[in-house]
């Protein structure tokens, strides 16, 4: 069960992200948001320290439902394989649905030069497909000479920059057109691991 300061936490996160999806960031304004969310005004400052602090926050979300997804679509197999093509899959799917937010997101933490805070947001990623990737080692499923702290954010990097690639520059991308890029992507990824 949520707090009282969770739930309110997550009310302000979903208002801001829905009011900067609906207006952008420099429209978007804290009354509109505590507004949207139900709460005082003085209550965004006890989570935010400013509007620019919810940059890193709509980010941190995201990559949680990325890993939260693919924790749970690869909790039944212990393949390798199947667990790096569902990587790719939630990439995707990930990318397609809160593509507004990301591309908020990199504009934003760019513009207000928090990209030290990405590494923090990425570690439980990180640490998620580092596990997968030594157990693979483990099991001799994969090349056990391979670096997997190197490796785990090359694979997270192309994976995310093809999605990215592909979803962000166009308005709609169907199944048809992404399909080949995912089984391409996938075929690179294995045979690097191999």
């Amino acid at each position: 069960m949520k707090s009282k300061q969770e739930e309110k936490y997550q009310a302000l996160l979903q208002a801001a992200m829905k009011v900067i999806t609906e207006k952008g960031f420099e429209k978007a304004s804290v009354s509109e948001i505590v507004k949207e969310a139900g709460v005082a005004h003085g209550t965004f400052y006890l989570y935010f320290t400013s509007k620019n602090s919810i940059v890193p926050a709509i980010a941190e979300y995201i990559f949680e439902k990325q890993l939260e997804e693919l924790k749970l679509k690869t909790a039944n197999t212990d393949n390798i394989w199947d667990k790096l093509y569902e990587l790719i899959n939630v990439t995707f799917d990930i990318t397609e649905r809160y593509k507004e937010l990301i591309i908020f997101c990199y504009s934003g933490l760019a513009f207000f030069h928090s990209f030290e805070k990405w590494e923090d947001i990425y570690l439980p990623y990180y640490q998620w497909l580092e596990d997968i990737l030594n157990q693979a080692k483990e099991k001799g499923e994969i090349d056990a000479s391979i670096r997997t702290p190197n490796v785990v954010k090359m694979i997270i990097g192309v994976t995310e920059h093809t999605a990215e690639n592909l979803l962000l520059s166009k308005d709609h991308v169907d199944e048809q057109n992404v399909k080949p890029f995912k089984e391409d992507l996938f075929k690179f990824i294995k045979k690097s691991l191999e």
